[in-house]
């Protein structure tokens, strides 16, 4: 009865009503403060720079996780994909790029998908950028946040992706195929990469909530030769 006259305005939530539904259905720690605001409540979570004082021991143990990774690439991600830390390997792996579409920071949609980035040396890009493309509309949605809202607006305005959307099924919320490699010609080598995506289990700060370590792994034996210099 108390959850009815909440929807129909007739009652106040109280914070802790809010937060356990919030709770409930997942709700990111970003739009669980601006949910407290809407109500007129103070917002209960911080939001960190990753390279604060604070976060010595996190940005310490996501290097150490990088690291350890080599010669494998490896990147940290904030919810927009700009790359907040990565790798040697992760960064030799994009260093054909124009600096340019790595400025002001590296965002993977961008350097991805522009005709001049990694898309340039991407031998499978209609697969590839399909998979991305998905991403950035679920990031979209999920988000609601009109940053990443233009950033799909831009990327969606590259010419090669407007002929990749024209000759196949625009990119939904259908899940994407089992394992999606990324195949990159790289000093006349071809590697081919599959990612894995890992987030905090128990973060109470916003920009913890929102990091998420990508994990590049070798999907064929010659590229695992290639990557650990093995000739």
């Amino acid at each position: 009865k108390h959850l009815s006259f909440v929807e129909t305005g007739r009652s106040r939530p109280s914070p802790e009503l809010l937060l356990t539904l919030a709770r409930h259905l997942d709700v990111p720690l970003r739009e669980r403060n601006a949910l407290l605001l809407a109500a007129g409540y103070a917002p209960r979570y911080h939001e960190t720079a990753i390279d604060d004082p604070a976060s010595q021991h996190v940005r310490a143990s996501l290097e150490r996780l990088l690291q350890t990774h080599d010669p494998y690439p490896g990147v940290v991600l904030n919810r927009r994909w700009d790359i907040v830390l990565a790798n040697d390997a992760a960064l030799k792996m994009v260093a054909a790029v124009p600096p340019d579409l790595m400025a002001p920071v590296p965002n993977v949609f961008r350097f991805s998908l522009h005709p001049a980035g990694v898309a340039a040396f991407t031998l499978n890009f209609d697969e590839w950028a399909t998979y991305l493309l998905r991403q950035l509309r679920r990031l979209v949605v999920s988000t609601g946040d009109s940053n990443v809202a233009a950033l799909e607006a831009e990327v969606l305005a590259y010419p090669n992706v407007v002929e990749l959307l024209a000759r196949t099924d625009p990119p939904g919320d259908d899940e994407p195929q089992l394992l999606v490699p990324c195949r990159l010609s790289v000093g006349g080598a071809e590697l081919s990469l599959f990612t894995t995506l890992t987030t905090f289990g128990t973060p109470r700060d916003i920009t913890l909530d929102e990091l998420a370590v990508e994990l590049f792994f070798p999907a064929d034996a010659a590229t695992e030769a290639i990557l650990r210099g093995i000739h």
